[in-house]
């Protein structure tokens, strides 16, 4: 392990987690562009946005294996102009299908970056202490915001261009910090884990990934549906009907900068039980809610109770072993993005055929599942008892 101040490192594992979606928020903003340039109906372009999920998918567990291998830190600084090139394939697409690879090859290089990110964080809290998850990822946020505001500005310059005055410069800044991360964990070099037999897999990754799919699915269901739910049951106009989304966000990146101060309070366990009874309050609201105030009001809710279930699962699985660190948080990622892929249809099929409050309603089992299993936390982060005497830094 390498000896730095902890203002040093966390300064870095911030610094990386805001300039990695740079990109990512820069392609979002083009996705109406890009839909009308090509002529897409909804039914085609969300068949072409599939891509990228389904990369990830396949991904995931090939990032794993090459960051337990190489090190987050080379493998980060590896893929970053690979993940800037793939950037700016969707914007070169002349249909349905090559959209569609192209954003299959965006999806895959974002794997490793999100993987070794993860990874990394992990490494840091496990070797120093420190508590950074929850902020690690609320920059995420922030930089996911940042990159599609600043490509909406640029827009009229072209498309094409807007993602690459982006993508570039912030390659070259995600190349610069990743070289510049201080070593934590295993040497490089040092080989791959073995593939291990479903059997063998720590109950522990299980129950916490259950954890975090619940709080994903949640999470893509409030994305996708707030503001079709303040339309179509409040009554909303058109003009207002966003605020959902953009209250729920804002609530998502409140909760992830306080999470880290909240956890030393409270503990992993304690937190995330207090998050996720937040939510469910949130979804009652919405399942009898008959006013916009209210409506917002659940949103809210939802936003500061899904906020840190994912932050906290990487941690806790981060924290199971040395060895399979990597493998671990791509499999608690792969089910928790299943979630986010599978919450967002199944409650519109609810929808159709009974109404939108039922499909949301759907959601408070999984989400009372998840407090449940919620002490599995515990389980893995093994000082969480002694987490007030942690640095905060």
């Amino acid at each position: 392990m390498t000896q730095t101040s902890p203002s040093r490192v966390t300064f870095l594992s911030f610094a990386l987690f805001a300039v990695q979606p740079l990109a990512f928020g820069a392609w979002l903003a083009q996705i109406p562009t890009v839909k009308a340039a090509l002529g897409l109906d909804k039914a085609e372009l969300a068949l072409s946005l599939l891509g990228l999920p389904v990369a990830t998918i396949f991904a995931l567990q090939l990032a794993s294996r090459l960051i337990s291998h190489f090190g987050p830190r080379r493998v980060l600084a590896a893929m970053f102009p690979l993940y800037s090139a793939a950037a700016c394939l969707p914007l070169l697409a002349v249909g349905q299908w090559s959209l569609f690879a192209a954003l299959m090859a965006f999806g895959f290089s974002m794997s490793f970056l999100q993987v070794g990110l993860n990874v990394y964080a992990g490494r840091v809290e496990r070797a120093t202490g420190l508590i950074i998850m929850n902020r690690c990822h609320g920059f995420w946020a922030l930089g996911l915001m940042a990159g599609s505001f600043c490509a909406s500005l640029i827009a009229g310059l072209g498309p094409l261009f807007a993602v690459m005055v982006i993508a570039l410069p912030s390659a070259t800044a995600g190349i610069a910090i990743s070289l510049a991360l201080p070593h934590y964990g295993a040497l490089p070099g040092q080989g791959v884990p073995r593939r291990r037999a479903l059997r063998e897999l720590p109950r522990a990754l299980l129950m916490i990934s259950i954890v975090v799919f619940a709080v994903a699915t949640t999470e893509g269901a409030m994305a996708d549906w707030a503001a079709v739910y303040l339309t179509e049951v409040t009554g909303a106009e058109a003009a207002r009907a966003g605020i959902g989304v953009s209250v729920f966000a804002a609530c998502l990146a409140t909760g992830r900068f306080l999470g880290d101060a909240l956890r030393s309070r409270l503990g992993i366990v304690g937190l995330a039980r207090t998050a996720l009874t937040l939510a469910l309050a949130g979804l009652a609201l919405l399942t009898v809610a008959d006013g916009f105030a209210t409506a917002i009001t659940g949103f809210g809710l939802v936003g500061l109770g899904v906020s840190v279930g994912y932050p906290l699962g990487v941690s806790a699985v981060a924290a199971l072993d040395d060895v399979y660190e990597g493998p671990n948080i791509a499999l608690m990622s792969l089910i928790s993005f299943a979630g986010f892929l599978i919450g967002p249809p199944t409650i519109g099929f609810l929808a159709e055929a009974i109404n939108l409050r039922v499909g949301l309603a759907v959601l408070i089992p999984l989400l009372v599942t998840g407090w449940a299993l919620s002490g599995w936390l515990a389980d893995a982060i093994t000082a969480d008892s002694d987490e007030s005497e942690l640095p905060k830094v």
